[in-house]
């Protein structure tokens, strides 16, 4: 937020920073990426449902801890938009056209960006390209991609399965459904780690991603392929192309998401004799398994943003036209306001907060789902005798501002 004194008289109306936090807490750096969880804990005995943080280069922002708070904002587009053109330090000049926070949180051509009736008909024409792709074969696919990632490894008798697996599956599937070469789709996924990570060369990236997508756009104009990028240009809502190359972007992002979703169920497995040897019995369902790392280990710990389209109270705090707020998802599922007994079974239970709620919520969330199912069931039986490599309590996660993922998950298996 430029050169200002936070705490001074002249912090801009509005600043949730302003508004009782001598000391606000920064959403990143080295204890953000270490400690999230006991950030969010500690600004929630101090604040409450609702609580004033920096965002990377001090920018203030509001974070929703409470559950019942998130469901309220994501719920109501018509007080919380997403509209990011009405957030007021974009607005009055403090957002830099470098900042990291601008890919995840400034205004695009997608229905993530917008509300009402625009948001209703860019949704429909993704959620029909999702479905046409999902009917033409999302699990030959990833049965297909899983197949071949393991065959890289599997006459080693061991892996990383994040980086030889998680991190790779979800993004080949998807770059395979939007109507990318393989190349291409391995290319961008660190340009889409580099995104979500934040830090200086996350505007970078997220031109990488959109020049790729803006070839493909135009190849496919005159090369139309069974893929999303055609069907999104031979929708009936008559998207432009901006339009087509945002909404290629958005699932993409989603499908990053995913690979951190992945990971955390492969560990549930791992670290539970009980889990693995149930899925591969089959008395198990997979489904239970990601139900339990969507409560307590969502994808997107932190979900950006939603902007007040008038002053409001929540949590006890008064927002004000055009304060950020970002959700906090984790938080969100494990608020003792609704589970003051997190050893009580979530299995069957599908009120998370993981997948966002309202008109926004996640349209893809199906497709995410069997790449998982896929991915499990491949792994389990192609590798006998899998087994992690490192005792559970060496597994670590390095966070940022919108992700916890796991920095590894090093496994070996008979040969």
């Amino acid at each position: 937020m430029s050169d200002q004194n936070l705490d001074s008289p002249e912090a801009p109306r509005g600043c949730p920073v302003a508004h009782g936090s001598a000391e606000p807490v920064r959403l990143y750096g080295s204890e953000a990426a270490t400690d999230p969880r006991g950030i969010y804990e500690r600004l929630r005995k101090e604040h409450g449902a609702v609580a004033p943080v920096l965002l990377e280069g001090d920018i203030p922002a509001w974070l929703v801890l409470g559950y019942r708070d998130s469901r309220r904002v994501l719920d109501n587009p018509r007080q919380f938009a997403r509209d990011g053109r009405i957030w007021r330090d974009w607005r009055e000049g403090r957002i830099a056209d470098t900042s990291p926070l601008i890919p995840m949180l400034a205004w695009r051509p997608d229905c993530v960006s917008q509300d009402g009736e625009a948001h209703r008909r860019l949704r429909g024409a993704v959620s029909d390209g999702l479905q046409s792709a999902a009917d033409r074969g999302i699990r030959r696919h990833a049965t297909h991609f899983a197949n071949k990632q393991i065959d890289a490894f599997a006459d080693t008798g061991r892996a990383d399965l994040v980086a030889d697996y998680a991190d790779l599956l979800p993004m080949l599937v998807t770059a395979r459904i939007l109507g990318l070469a393989e190349a291409e789709g391995r290319r961008l996924v660190e340009s889409c780690a580099q995104v979500m990570k934040g830090g200086e060369d996350a505007v970078m990236h997220d031109g990488v991603i959109r020049e790729i997508f803006g070839e493909l756009v135009e190849r496919r104009r005159s090369e139309p392929g069974s893929d999303l990028a055609t069907g999104l240009l031979e929708h009936h809502a008559a998207l432009d192309h901006d339009e087509v190359v945002a909404h290629l972007r958005a699932v993409l992002i989603a499908a990053h998401v995913t690979t951190s979703l992945l990971a955390r169920v492969l560990e549930l497995v791992l670290t539970d004799s009980s889990r693995l040897s149930g899925l591969i019995s089959g008395q198990l369902n997979i489904s239970a398994v990601v139900e339990e790392a969507m409560w307590n280990s969502p994808p997107l710990a932190v979900l950006p943003g939603r902007f007040a389209a008038s002053d409001v109270e929540l949590g006890g705090h008064r927002i004000e036209e055009g304060d950020l707020l970002v959700l906090g998802l984790a938080p969100g599922n494990v608020d003792p306001e609704i589970r003051p007994d997190l050893d009580v079974s979530v299995q069957g239970n599908q009120a998370h907060l993981a997948f966002g709620s309202g008109p926004h919520e996640c349209p893809g969330q199906n497709i995410g789902m069997s790449i998982i199912e896929i991915a499990v069931d491949v792994l389990l039986h192609r590798l006998p005798g899998l087994r992690l490599a490192v005792p559970p309590e060496e597994l670590t996660s390095t966070a940022s501002t919108w992700m916890s993922p796991l920095d590894s998950l090093p496994v070996e298996f008979t040969v």
